[in-house]
């Protein structure tokens, strides 16, 4: 049992696994999110500091989800997010699509595994080849 205290409200619970908050927090998280996701939905073209504002979250926490790609603006919004890889402005997650790509192609080629071709062995010329016996 691994018992930990809760980063938003200091709480005691079992952590099993994920964010280091109790259930209680993750609940009331989940339906901040949801009055996020309904307010950017409603209002489109708005900005981050506006929707911390008007819903009350911290802006670091739009941004995470933003980051998970949970949420996402609409392309006429003045979100601005750069891929960590090569600084293209995008509207959710870490990384634009053509890095993306990228990233995928390079693991692909780095799984694929040369094929391994089997040598044979030389055949034993004597009569018996699997059995041999021991001289005394």
């Amino acid at each position: 049992m691994d018992v930990r205290n809760c980063k938003k409200c200091g709480k005691m619970f079992n952590y099993v696994m994920g964010p280091v908050v109790c259930p209680e927090c993750k609940d009331s998280l989940e339906e901040k999110f949801q009055e996020v996701k309904k307010y950017v939905y409603d209002h489109p073209g708005c900005g981050i500091r506006e929707v911390a504002d008007e819903c009350d979250v911290s802006t670091q926490q739009i941004k995470q989800w933003l980051r998970e790609e949970r949420l996402e603006f609409s392309s006429d919004s003045q979100i601005g997010l750069n891929c960590e890889s090569c600084g293209a402005p995008i509207r959710s997650g870490r990384f634009c699509d053509k890095c993306k790509m990228s990233m995928t192609q390079n693991l692909q080629s780095a799984y694929k595994k040369p094929a391994v071709t089997v040598a044979q062995k030389p055949k034993d010329t004597k009569d018996n080849p699997k059995m041999h016996f021991l001289d005394r």
